[in-house]
């Protein structure tokens, strides 16, 4: 039996779902692009052009719900299902778009460049508990303009998992469609489409949205509510607005390309009436992300959550708490793909450190996840005749046979010796065990080869765009 955790009856999901879908009506959807109120228009729909919003009734969402696909796979650099969205399939990937770093040696932020998105690249390619990577530092050292596809770019050059990432601009989009069409076949990318709380699409946005779907490109809804600010701070009552804001997506979406993939996502969090935050390692923010990925699944629709994030400022006790219950918690609810790996500050600072720190713990929800299955009939009346009062169990081969299959074995960035050996390994905090874990992973890198007509290939695209803004040479690659 797979442990599961479901926060949410039936009955509430029917609600939740059912006033999402009055809240398409009335009040409708804000929609800042022409095209997609003409679109929704013509297929019935009542639209005020003027006002920019959208009427969307039931039968709409309905049609949606039936066309868009319940399951797809990403794929890795070599042609191999990597992914599964589908089902209670659960992966993992790092917290993306983070605009600082914690640097490992001053334990202080500040801003990324090229080498430090490299370096996260290396090191989240060697973790076994990462399915996918992710763009996940912004790169101060590129101009602004070209910060989204760079990502990508350096992404393609160092990584073989599948990637996820997502556009700044309308333009970027395509370039970034064209670098990955250079590369590779198959899919192997999600893009985070995002609608503005409440019940609006930006130009942007919604563009994004319509061009995942236009080419096939999977793409990732992620409605941001925020309790109390920009949401209700009822819970029950931010689900209903994410529902809303994520279906009205859907909507857009599937009548763009009916049968295009996509993702019900999010990212709601509640506001710290206290200082103003958003607070992504609070219970009730894991919550909602659990509770919608629930909703989700009752509509049929893979899922993705961000969960596993600390607001913790530095890798600490706050960090390491908060991030295992989001996993943990994120895994039980059976979340498609659970991002945050990494993450610090309000979704907005990444760690090398905690990135290998929350390896551990997703390895670890990973084997919660497998449950308690017995593996021989007899469970254990007859061993434990065998062996009788003397209760030598380390020495059977039973023992021998068994355990790495029933046992979690951590790495050294956990501590389960003595205090003794602690000591005599000099007593290192989990820290600095885990800043030691990057160097070995860092180091034991093998690089991507690309076919070098590729590799050219993709390095011009990028070049050109870099040219436009006034950048002659990129920055170089380590």
């Amino acid at each position: 039996m797979r442990p599961k955790l479901e926060l949410l009856d039936r009955e509430l999901i029917e609600r939740i779902v059912g006033e999402g879908i009055e809240l398409l009506w009335d009040p409708g959807v804000m929609i800042y692009v022409p095209q997609a109120l003409e679109l929704l228009a013509e297929a019935g729909a009542t639209v005020d052009v003027g006002g920019r919003v959208a009427r969307i009734p039931e039968d709409l969402v309905r049609q949606a719900l039936r066309t868009a696909p319940s399951a797809f796979d990403l794929y890795d650099a070599d042609g191999r299902v990597a992914v599964h969205y589908g089902g209670d399939a659960v992966h993992f990937d790092p917290g993306s778009a983070a605009i600082t770093i914690l640097d490992p040696e001053t334990g202080r932020q500040r801003k990324p460049v090229t080498a430090d998105l490299v370096t996260h690249l290396k090191l989240a390619e060697g973790l076994e508990g990462l399915d996918a990577v992710s763009t996940a530092l912004v790169c101060s050292d590129v101009p602004k303009a070209m910060a989204d596809l760079y990502r990508l770019y350096l992404v393609l050059k160092y990584a073989r998992k599948p990637v996820i990432t997502g556009a700044f601009a309308v333009e970027t989009f395509h370039v970034m469609k064209e670098m990955l069409a250079v590369v590779a076949q198959r899919p192997i990318a999600v893009f985070d489409v995002c609608p503005s709380p409440p019940l609006a699409w930006s130009e942007i946005t919604c563009h994004n949205l319509m061009d995942c779907a236009r080419y096939r490109i999977p793409a990732e809804l992620v409605a941001m509510p925020l309790a109390g600010a920009t949401a209700p701070v009822t819970l029950a009552g931010v689900l209903a607005q994410h529902t809303a804001e994520n279906l009205s997506g859907l909507v857009i979406h599937q009548l763009v390309q009916p049968g295009a993939p996509i993702v019900y996502g999010g990212s709601p969090a509640i506001l710290d009436m206290r200082y103003g935050t958003t607070p992504m390692g609070a219970i009730e923010t894991v919550m909602l992300d659990c509770a919608y990925a629930q909703i989700g699944k009752y509509l049929g629709l893979p899922t993705h959550a961000y969960l596993g994030m600390s607001d913790a400022k530095i890798v600490d006790g706050q960090a390491g708490f908060e991030s295992g219950i989001g996993t943990i918690l994120g895994a039980l609810a059976g979340v498609n793909m659970i991002s945050g790996a990494g993450m610090l500050a309000f979704e907005s600072c990444q760690s090398h450190e905690k990135l290998v720190m929350d390896n551990e713990i997703i390895l670890m929800a990973r084997r919660l996840l497998e449950g308690i299955v017995p593996v021989e009939e007899v469970l254990a009346t007859a061993l434990v005749r065998e062996v009788g009062h003397r209760g030598n169990f380390l020495a059977t081969q039973h023992t021998r046979q068994w355990f790495q299959r029933e046992q979690f074995i951590p790495s050294a960035v956990v501590d389960r010796a003595s205090y003794r050996s602690w000591l005599d390994g000099g007593g290192r905090d989990i820290v600095a065990r885990a800043r030691e874990r990057v160097r070995e992973i860092v180091a034991a890198y093998q690089p991507k080869e690309l076919p070098p007509e590729v590799d050219r290939e993709l390095t011009a695209i990028v070049a050109r765009v870099a040219r436009k803004h006034g950048l002659e040479r990129l920055p170089p690659l380590v």
